[in-house]
C-alpha cells in the first residue's frame, strides 16, 4: 500500500487520528499499535511514525484534539454552570475514546505544548462559567469552586461510561444529567459546585 492512497496533503494525519479512536472504542487503549493503526488507515506502516513519531505521540495529539473539542462545547455552554456541567457530560459519552485517554497522563506526553495549551482552553472555559456564579457575599475562590464542578461533572460522566449508575436515572446522559446536577444546585443553595 502507499501512503498517498485517496489522501492529499493535510487529510492523512486526520485519517490517522480517526482510525485511532476507532481502534481505542473497538480495542482499548492498551491494543493500539502503529502498525494496526496503519492498516487500519490503508496506508504504509510508516506513515503513522511520520506524522507522530510513536505510540505516546499519538496519544499526545489524541488529547490534545480532545481537549480542543471538550473547550469548544464548554465554550458554547456559555456562563451557564449547569449547562456546562451537561455539556461536560454529553461530551464524555459522544467522544469516549478521547475522554477517557485525556485523563490518562501517563499515556501521554502531558508537558507537549500544544496539550499544555489545549488543557488550558478546557479549564478557562470551565472556569468562566465558575466566575459567573453568585457570591453569596463570601469572597470567590474561582480555582476551588471550578475543581468542585470539574470533580462532579467527570464523577457523573465517568459513572455513567462505566455503567455503575442505576437504572432509574434512564438512558438519556445529557437529561440524566441535567437532573443530578440541578438537583445539587437546590441542594446547595443556587450554585451546584460552591459547596467548600
Amino acid at each position: 500500500m502507499t501512503e498517498t492512497r485517496g489522501y492529499h496533503h493535510g487529510d492523512l494525519r486526520r485519517a490517522l487520528l480517526a482510525a485511532a479512536l476507532d481502534a481505542i472504542e473497538e480495542d482499548g487503549q492498551a491494543a493500539l499499535s502503529l502498525r494496526d493503526l496503519a492498516r487500519r488507515a490503508g496506508v504504509s506502516h510508516a506513515a503513522p511514525a511520520h506524522h507522530f513519531g510513536d505510540k505516546a505521540g499519538l496519544r499526545t495529539a489524541l488529547a490534545t484534539q480532545g481537549f480542543d473539542l471538550l473547550a469548544q462545547e464548554l465554550t458554547a455552554a456559555g456562563d451557564d454552570l449547569l449547562a456546562a456541567g451537561v455539556a461536560y457530560v454529553d461530551f464524555a459519552v459522544r467522544h469516549r475514546a478521547h475522554f477517557e485517554l485525556m485523563f490518562r497522563p501517563e499515556l501521554y506526553r502531558a508537558d507537549d505544548p500544544e496539550l499544555v495549551a489545549a488543557r488550558g482552553r478546557a479549564r478557562a472555559a470551565l472556569r468562566a462559567g465558575v466566575a459567573s456564579l453568585p457570591t453569596n457575599g463570601t469572597p470567590a475562590d474561582t480555582d476551588r469552586d471550578a475543581l468542585a464542578a470539574w470533580s462532579i461533572a467527570h464523577g457523573f460522566a465517568t459513572l455513567w461510561l462505566a455503567g455503575a449508575l442505576p437504572p432509574r436515572v434512564g438512558d438519556n446522559p445529557r437529561d440524566a444529567a441535567r437532573e443530578v446536577l440541578s438537583r445539587l444546585g437546590s441542594v446547595f443553595k443556587g450554585s451546584w459546585c460552591r459547596m467548600m
